[in-house]
């Protein structure tokens, strides 16, 4: 699987529509792993860990948001920690977000999710 590919782009598919999903339910327990295993059921071969999976997740916040927007990928955590990985932390800082503001925090950003999506 490479970025771009058909087989990528179908798993886009699949992120966005399990981080819809976790967002409307507001699920607390996200983990990367989680999603990997979900992926995985949905035919896409995507380890948590991986290069795909971060790009999987910027790719999901770029096609759901216009900059102000919650980011999606805000609801998918560390098991460890509780929080999402550096990789979530330096999308949010770039185009077309730009979360640089000392008050914003990852914690609103979450909560700005599960509130966007139960609206729907």
């Amino acid at each position: 699987m490479k970025q771009g590919d058909a087989e990528y782009l179908s798993a886009l598919d699949g992120t966005m529509e399990i981080l819809r999903r976790w967002a409307r339910e507001g699920r607390t327990d996200g983990w990367y792993k989680s999603l990997s295993e979900e992926l995985k059921a949905k035919g896409h071969n995507v380890h948590y860990r991986g290069l795909i999976i971060s790009l999987l997740l910027g790719d999901a916040c770029r096609r759901d948001s216009q900059g102000l927007e919650p980011m999606l990928s805000s609801i998918v955590i560390l098991k460890a920690t509780g929080r999402p990985a550096g990789q979530f932390f330096e999308l949010a800082k770039g185009a077309p977000f730009y979360r640089t503001v000392a008050e914003w925090t990852w914690e609103r950003e979450h909560s700005r999710d599960f509130a966007r999506y139960r609206e729907r």
